[in-house]
This record gives C-alpha cells, sequence and structure tokens, in this order.
C-alpha cells in the first residue's frame, strides 16, 4: 500500500457506514430501546400516565458493589464520545477545537451554557407538568440511587456523562458528519431534534416533543458558534438540578411528575 492510498480522504459511502456504527453504538441504540420501551409503556394496563420511567437507578443491593457498577456505567458510557472525536480527527484540524470543546473560551462557554439552560429549563418544566396533566408522559423518577454518602457524586457525574454523551454525538459529531454529506441546514436540524427526542421516548411523548424542541436550539446554537462547550454546560446543570433536586428535597414537592 503507498503512501497516497494511506492518506486518501475518506469516501461519503465509508462516513456513512462510520455515521450509522457510531450511533448504533450509543444514541441511536438508545432510541431503539426507548421506543420498545414506550410501546410496552402503552400496552400496559393502566396505559403510559400509570407507568413509571426511573433513571439513575440502582444496580446492586450491596453499596460498594452498586458504586462499582455505577462507575462503570458511567465511564464506557462515554467511549462513543472518544470513538466520534477519534474518527473526527482524521479530518484536517483539531478535532476538539472543530467541536467547541476546547479550554479557549472558558467564560463565555460558561455564560452561554448558563443562559441556554434558563431558556430550556424554564419552559420545559411547563412543558413537563401540562404533559403529566394529559397522560402523555410516565411518571418521572429522575434519580432512584439510596441515600449514601457517595449519591450525589454520582448523581453530578451522570449529569456531566450525558451532557458530553449527548451534545458531542448527537451535535457536535452528527450536524458535523450531516453538514459533509451535503445535506441542508433543516434537514441536519431536524435529524440531530428528532435523534434526541427518540432516546426520550421511554418517558412519553412530552418528553419527546420537549427534547426536540431542545435539541432544535442547541444544534442551531452549534450552527452558528461551531460550539459544543456551552452545550454541555448548559445540559449539565439542567441534569445535575433535576437528579440532585430530586434526590435531596421532599418528595412531595416532585408529585407534579
Amino acid at each position: 500500500m503507498t503512501v497516497d492510498e494511506l492518506t486518501r480522504p475518506v469516501s461519503r459511502r465509508a462516513l456513512g457506514t462510520e455515521t450509522l456504527l457510531v450511533l448504533g453504538l450509543s444514541l441511536g441504540q438508545s432510541a431503539v430501546y426507548a421506543l420498545v420501551s414506550l410501546v410496552a409503556k402503552l400496552t400496559a394496563e393502566g396505559g403510559l400516565a400509570k407507568q413509571t420511567a426511573a433513571l439513575n437507578t440502582s444496580a446492586s443491593a450491596r453499596p460498594y458493589l452498586d458504586l462499582a457498577y455505577q462507575l462503570l456505567g458511567i465511564f464506557f458510557a462515554l467511549l462513543p464520545v472518544l470513538l466520534a472525536v477519534h474518527l473526527l480527527a482524521r479530518d484536517p484540524g483539531d478535532p476538539a477545537r472543530a467541536l467547541g470543546v476546547d479550554l479557549r473560551r472558558p467564560g463565555p462557554d460558561l455564560a452561554w451554557g448558563a443562559g441556554l439552560a434558563a431558556l430550556i429549563g424554564l419552559p420545559g418544566l411547563a412543558l413537563v407538568w401540562a404533559a403529566a396533566q394529559l397522560g402523555l408522559n410516565a411518571t418521572l423518577v429522575p434519580a432512584a440511587l439510596p441515600h449514601l454518602w457517595w449519591a450525589v457524586p454520582v448523581l453530578i457525574l451522570a449529569a456531566v456523562q450525558n451532557a458530553v454523551l449527548e451534545e458531542v454525538i448527537v451535535v457536535g459529531y452528527l450536524v458535523t458528519r450531516l453538514r459533509q454529506f451535503g445535506w441542508r441546514l433543516g434537514a441536519v436540524i431536524a435529524a440531530s431534534a428528532l435523534l434526541r427526542g427518540s432516546y426520550h421516548l421511554y418517558q412519553g411523548f412530552g418528553a419527546f416533543v420537549g427534547n426536540v424542541v431542545m435539541g432544535v436550539v442547541f444544534s442551531l446554537f452549534f450552527l452558528r458558534t461551531r460550539r459544543v462547550g456551552p452545550l454541555i454546560v448548559a445540559h449539565t446543570v439542567l441534569d445535575v438540578v433535576a437528579f440532585v433536586g430530586y434526590a435531596l428535597l421532599p418528595k412531595s414537592w416532585f408529585s407534579w411528575l
């Protein structure tokens, strides 16, 4: 094999296969399971509104074994992110800089992230409440870990893991690849937003709609700024508030979920 063959640009077909494999190993797989979970809830006795969607559940009755499972789950969930960044490294330039996950602008990234969290979070609460009243969501349990010393740190790590995985794969990686395929902006935004909504279907239709809207906003932001960093900050803030708040505050405060 010659040097020219080793450095030949990757074909569109190979990029398409790569994209499907990355999604199949990560959030595309989650979307399939979420759809099956939604069907199960819809066909269960009492319908969707009588079912429960629990996040951050215990993996063992033995605390330290449970902690090990939680940390391993967080670690292995981030491997598709490393794979996506590794594959993007074949493109010219620095993949971290191209995705906007470098540390060149920590102040603006934090500020934009906080603003996006407020923009998404406040209307999102109203949507969750409305979906619950209409029976369009399952009952949400954002944190179902036992009350142990490591529960809050693990919930914070889980929030960071969710944010990094979703924003790098569904926004940074997918939007970049779809634009390389020559997709129009509307189709790129729709694909990213619908994928985000689909892997939340296990929570119900309200969660699907809310996350599609979030996906549209986040995709537009990335296309305009080329920075995933603020999206990771915003997503982390939203999940930390939901997970840790549910774990620490009286459960009666969340009866509307």
